[in-house]
């Protein structure tokens, strides 16, 4: 008989994704980082409602993270469409040179 993995661990990968996302967010300057640790935060939660819809034996939980995955490739096709056109204007994916936009 295959035994279940407990969902204590779920959640403990879950939270070290989601803090390490986290830190990455509030730490990196470059805008490519930030993207990808804000894709990482959106796979930490997507893996827990997926393992508790699984614990549960409720579907909408990964139906919920089917949507949740089409927001995040939106979120990434519009934020890389932002990130191409401030490369143009500043020639650098540098967060903190931004200010230089207002002028």
């Amino acid at each position: 008989m295959l035994e279940a993995v407990p969902i204590e661990y779920f959640l403990y990968l879950c939270t070290l994704l989601f803090v390490i996302g986290v830190f990455g967010v509030l730490t990196r300057r470059n805008a490519i980082v930030v993207l990808m640790c804000i894709e990482l935060m959106l796979n930490a939660v997507n893996l827990l409602l997926a393992a508790f819809s699984t614990y549960l034996s409720d579907a909408q939980g990964q139906i919920l993270v089917f949507f949740i995955m089409v927001v995040a490739a939106a979120e990434a096709a519009v934020g890389l469409g932002i990130l191409v056109m401030i490369y143009r204007n500043t020639k650098s994916t540098d967060i903190s040179l931004l200010d230089q936009l207002r002028n």
